[in-house]
């Protein structure tokens, strides 16, 4: 016989049958690692402190135990509550946790910026169990005393590292401050900078730590590639020359560093590509962009755009390809960009376009993810476009900068010259300095300037008034 243990399953965990059943509706049959490790632990009522890859079940670790341990509904104020940084992952969490508590009475309902607040308040006064918002809106109706958080038994902190990238931990302290102290935390993240480890040590009581896999460390379900692109331009080639493919192609993510950036992409692919493309980042509406990630993740779109606000906890269903346009400046949201693809044992392809500065972050990210990524010439088919003169600048700018923070006593090519002067040399042209007719003459002058009595006025006063006698 073999001493090989049976895997585990959902029903060991022993939740009740109305979870059961929504589990194997979902489409789970065994556990990933990260919740055969942590639904023991938070179902015993330990603090717990998770770092998983994204894409690898984090929802459900925290989700299961959430709902087995509030059961049904019951009051008005909501008993946990589950923060997240974004509005794009607060809808996803609410959407998810609904899935999963199908066959309950439970009441979840998200709460985020982008949209007026009333029939968040009116739902809010009907009653809510469980309650997911990001920290802005949180306050916002806590201060105005429509929220209370007096009964609040459990919290979690979704994709901790990025609210404080964010900023958010001013307001994550305040939060901390009005609810109730008797309660299980979680705190979950694929990465763990050291500002979020001691944020964990301000809150978690004795947590017990899961690191299924080591911090910033990338889904291993995502094959990498790297292209050197010198300039904006030539990236725009070398997308266009790669996606060509429309069955290996199908349904691409494309993230770029800014919202200009961003735009210019999306106009490209539906210009010269003629397809289905939709772009979001911080200036797009909400409706814009819960409409976007809805088409997407129903198939209707071939690509999205977008900016770092898409990168996290997104789950969007057999995303073939991620394709970095432009290299993250915060390392660790790499990992979070391409563990868009490669999600739920599906496979997925990450692909990174640098130019000469970026590959200086690539380095960088290398380093963080302990890999290697493979260096990919660029095919003959792409036209390689000249740099153009601000574009070069700003490259050479970033490289500039990078070295004299390596070497204090290095100039570089855009430090201030300052050029001493010397004497017979004109400074403003530098050339040497010459007497002609045009220079200035004052104080040479055997009169001086009549000034005033030159004018129309003057001189006719002066004729009224007859000869002077000169004295």
């Amino acid at each position: 016989m073999s001493d090989t243990p049976a895997p585990l399953t959902f029903a060991d965990f022993k939740l009740n049958k109305q979870l059961l059943t929504a589990v194997a509706e979902a489409g789970f049959e065994q556990p990933t690692p990260v919740q055969e490790q942590t639904i023991p632990l938070l179902l015993a009522g330990h603090d717990v402190l998770g770092i998983a890859q994204t894409g690898t079940g984090k929802t459900a670790a925290f989700g299961l135990p959430l709902l087995m341990k509030i059961k049904f509904a019951q009051g008005i104020h909501p008993r946990a509550l589950v923060m997240a940084p974004t509005r794009e992952l607060a809808m996803q969490l609410e959407t998810h946790l609904k899935r999963l508590a199908v066959y309950t009475d439970l009441r979840i309902f998200a709460i985020y910026g982008g949209l007026g607040p009333k029939t968040q308040i009116e739902t809010l006064a009907q009653g809510v169990d469980i309650l997911i918002a990001t920290p802005g809106r949180l306050l916002e109706l806590y201060l105005k005393g429509d929220l209370v958080l007096k009964e609040l038994k459990t919290l979690v902190l979704d994709e901790a590292d990025k609210m404080m990238d964010m900023g958010f931990m001013p307001q994550i302290r305040r939060i901390l401050e009005v609810i109730p102290r008797k309660r299980q935390n979680v705190l979950f993240s694929a990465t763990m900078p050291d500002k979020v480890a001691t944020l964990s040590e301000e809150f978690l009581e004795f947590p017990v730590r899961v690191e299924v896999t080591p911090a910033a460390t990338s889904a291993q379900n995502v094959s990498q590639a790297l292209y050197e692109v010198p300039n904006l331009l030539t990236k725009i080639n070398l997308l266009g020359y790669l996606v060509r493919d429309e069955q290996e192609f199908n349904r691409v993510m494309i993230f770029c560093r800014t919202k200009e950036h961003a735009d210019n992409v999306s106009s490209f692919l539906i210009r010269k590509v003629s397809a289905e493309t939709r772009v979001i980042h911080g200036n797009k509406g909400q409706n814009v962009r819960i409409n976007a990630m809805e088409a997407f993740r129903n198939g209707e779109l071939r690509f999205l755009v977008a900016t770092d606000v898409a990168a996290r906890g997104i789950d969007v269903p057999q995303v073939s390809h991620v394709i970095n346009f432009d290299v993250p400046l915060i390392y660790d949201d790499y990992v979070h960009r391409i563990g868009r693809t490669g999600r739920a044992q599906h496979t997925g392809a990450a692909i990174t376009f640098a130019n000469e500065a970026e590959m200086h972050h690539m380095g960088r990210i290398e380093a963080l993810i302990n890999q290697t990524i493979p260096l990919l010439p660029l095919p003959e088919e792409v036209k390689v476009m000249p740099t153009k003169f601000d574009e070069q600048q700003g490259i050479d700018r970033e490289i500039d900068e990078r070295r004299k923070r390596l070497d204090p006593e290095f100039k570089g090519a855009f430090h201030e010259k300052k050029t001493p002067l010397q004497k017979g040399i004109d400074k403003r042209t530098g050339l040497p300095y010459v007497e002609g007719p045009n220079r200035s003459q004052k104080g040479k002058k055997k009169r001086a300037s009549p000034g005033k009595m030159q004018s129309p006025a003057a001189k006719a006063a002066a004729k009224a008034r007859g000869p002077q006698r000169r004295k």
